[in-house]
């Protein structure tokens, strides 16, 4: 890889995506880019714009705001992670079990409400996410994203969020520029430049029927993930040109053994378990289109300077009212399946796990047995130590055996 072509050197851009508590892995891939990488090559990585939604959006604020901070800001990362417990994240005890239907039926007030011009800041979601949300707020520096910017650390945070009334993904946009360049805005991606606010990281992590859906402004937010969970798009449209994503669905391929089918067809019957397979279809969209479409442009932009000279790129552009570039991407993805390493914590195949009320009713209702199998919807809201510790070490490991192809993406 090489700057470019008018000797520009290159814009990088690290895209996160959603996937709730699975965040605990990009933590542990951040870590190794800030901490590993340059103990091990000697570079410093530098992250020109950050892209993400849901939990990956909150990393992205994060990256942000402690841009100036080096090589200190993974352990602190990670920390954070480290010290979360289920039950202090999700208040869910035996009385709020007994209040469950009370709950439900508060979706008639809240209709109420709307109906009468009134505007909550939250609309109704399964869980009590006030603790989450505290956390969000006291663990970001939030002026320090605008502070960065300014001295040009950072060159663009955005933040992916699905817009109800719409259906649309909206993306909040914070640059040093208050404009954003022309060609940034679609019909189907609409990107909005403003000034970032926990708000907007809360309304990307917003997952729905879960979490409660988020105001900002006069609107409501949903999870980003639901129209745009790995947001590469949007910083191509900044103007990046190497793009790093981090994934949090296993790179398993497309072959699913007819054994494994068998099972997951069996564990259909209890509606947690199909929820789960249900989020991992709305929230972890495949990657691989987004790159199949950027290795094509990559591939004729290749044939057309073989054919057409060095220039065409050049002659192509001056057609276009947005410029395209050739674009280099790498990918980490976790090298174990992020669900079933769940289903064993709760099962106790990992070590022994603290059952709060939150985890006691989980296993009840989705019926876990001695065996390990998978668990995906807890793997979105196990919110805890003992599950994040392991998933940091995954991220950590599987980015430092990218070492040699990391160093090449942050190298000039």
């Amino acid at each position: 890889m090489s700057s470019n072509a008018n000797g520009a050197p290159p814009v990088r851009a690290v895209v996160l995506s959603g996937g709730g508590a699975r965040g605990a892995y990009e933590a542990g891939v951040l870590r190794f880019l800030v901490e590993g990488l340059p103990r091990e090559t000697g570079i410093q990585p530098r992250f020109d714009i950050l892209g993400g939604t849901s939990v990956g959006a909150i990393h992205a604020c994060f990256m942000a705001a402690t841009a100036d901070l080096g090589e200190e800001r993974g352990p602190r990362l990670a920390a954070i992670w480290e010290d979360l417990k289920v039950d202090e994240v999700f208040r869910f005890t035996a009385s709020d079990i007994i209040a469950l239907p009370r709950r439900i039926l508060g979706v008639r007030r809240v209709a109420e409400q709307l109906r009468a011009g009134q505007r909550p800041d939250r609309l109704y979601g399964l869980l009590d996410t006030k603790p989450l949300e505290r956390l969000v707020v006291g663990g970001i520096p939030w002026k320090g994203i605008r502070k960065n910017l300014l001295a040009g650390r950072i060159q663009a945070v955005c933040v992916a969020a699905t817009q109800i009334a719409t259906g649309r993904a909206l993306v909040f946009v914070e640059r040093k520029e208050r404009e954003l360049p022309p060609w940034a805005d679609q019909t189907h991606i609409r990107m909005q430049s403003i000034r970032l606010m926990p708000v907007h990281a809360l309304a990307s992590a917003a997952i729905p029927l879960l979490f409660p859906a988020v105001r900002v402004g006069a609107r409501y937010y949903a999870d980003g993930g639901l129209r745009l969970n790995t947001p590469m798009a949007p910083v191509v449209r900044l103007g990046a040109n190497r793009i790093l994503v981090i994934g949090l669905s296993h790179a398993s391929g497309g072959d699913v053994s007819e054994a494994l089918a068998q099972q997951r067809t069996e564990g259909f019957a209890n509606p947690m378990f199909l929820f789960g397979k249900v989020l991992n279809a709305l929230l972890l969209s495949p990657i691989d289109t987004d790159l199949t479409r950027m290795n094509f442009i990559n591939e004729i932009i290749d044939g057309g300077k073989e054919i057409f000279g060095p220039d065409f790129l050049d002659r192509l552009n001056t057609a276009r009212d947005r410029p395209i570039q050739r674009i280099h991407s790498l990918v980490i993805r976790p090298s174990m399946d992020l669900g079933r390493m769940a289903g064993e914590i709760l099962g106790g195949q990992r070590g022994k796990l603290e059952l709060s009320p939150f985890l006691r009713l989980f296993m009840r209702a989705f019926g876990t047995g001695a065996g390990p199998r998978e668990s995906d919807l807890l793997s979105y809201l196990l919110f805890d130590a003992d599950y994040a510790r392991p998933l940091i070490e995954l991220g950590y490991q599987d980015a430092a055996a990218r070492c040699e192809e990391l160093a090449q993406f942050f190298s000039d």
